[in-house]
């Protein structure tokens, strides 16, 4: 079971495919074998870069089912936000059943008051048991709904369940820092605080006092990196390994194109096979794959991870 005290790297995994869209059941084991020896702590799979929305129940249970089996004893949280109580319920329940760590929820689009989040939450953990281990997401960019250091201070004290925030609001750092703050006055709850919007803003992330990343960078030795520097007080070792990856971390990070670009990498890197987004989604150019592959070899230049 995922804790309180988590800490470290869990890599938002993509989901593979097909050149014709179907689900790509090779590439599930040779992607999260890719991952533990990036040095992953554990995964998240369904997530919103794992195209859950796109997936047939039976799709995704079948994900959920070989990445736990391939795992081992390894964590695996795994995402089960969904428009209805009823098919949240029952994936939630599978998943638990299967070996996994913990489920991962993000608010519907249609939340707006504060009342009405913190409502949903209570009526979300009724509905999949209070047994069951929770990482509140909170992803505005994608969600569309606002999250205050107060809505999150309020799910968390009111759910003993909630055992992560999966931070990825931006600007955010001031968000991590009050909870933070709230904590040192014995006002908050402990829990973790794993970072998102593909580790744009890790580095700093870390030095307000998140205990580690999730998210899905081509590249999750850095993150572990980085990660490790910071817990370990060498604040200018970790910018200087962050900065050599920036440029490309910013490239991966562009809206619509992001997943095609991560997906490409990673089958360039033998993590998948084939970088295939299932319909509806987007295919790179070749200009884009050229600018991909220019940034490739800067970076290898500098962390020899990259050449390949």
């Amino acid at each position: 079971m995922l804790s309180s005290d988590t800490r470290g790297v869990f890599a938002i995994a993509p989901t593979p495919f097909l050149p014709d869209g179907s689900l790509d059941a090779a590439s599930v084991d040779r992607m999260t074998d890719f991952y533990w020896e990036a040095g992953s702590d554990g995964l998240t799979i369904l997530g919103i870069m794992g195209e859950a929305q796109k997936l047939e129940p039976e799709e995704s249970l079948q994900i959920v089912r070989q990445v736990i089996a391939r795992a081992g004893s390894r964590p695996i949280i795994v995402g089960v936000s969904a428009p209805g109580f009823a098919a949240m319920r029952r994936l939630a329940g599978e998943a638990m059943a299967a070996g996994a760590a913990a489920v991962m929820i993000a608010p519907p689009s249609s939340m707006r008051t504060d009342d009405q989040i913190v409502g949903y939450y209570a009526q979300a953990i009724a509905q999949i048991g209070t047994d069951i281990p929770f990482v509140l997401q909170d992803h505005p960019q994608a969600t569309l709904v606002q999250m205050t250091p107060g809505v999150i201070k309020r799910i968390i004290n009111d759910s003993p369940s909630c055992v992560m925030l999966k931070h990825e609001d931006w600007p955010g750092l001031d968000k991590i820092s009050a909870l933070r703050d709230w904590e040192r006055d014995g006002s908050l709850r402990h829990v973790s605080i794993l970072c998102g919007n593909g580790a744009l803003f890790l580095e700093l992330e870390m030095q307000r006092g998140a205990d580690g990343a999730m998210t899905g960078y081509a590249f999750p030795e850095m993150l572990r990196d980085v990660v490790d520097m910071s817990l370990a007080g060498d604040i200018d070792a970790a910018q200087d390994l962050f900065d050599a990856h920036l440029p490309l971390l910013r490239y991966e990070q562009q809206p619509v194109i992001g997943l095609s670009v991560r997906k490409y990498i990673l089958a360039r890197r033998g993590a998948i096979a084939n970088d295939t987004l299932r319909t509806p989604g987007p295919k790179l150019s070749a200009a884009t794959k050229a600018d991909v592959e220019r940034l490739l070899a800067r970076l290898a230049r500098t962390d020899r991870r990259a050449a390949f």
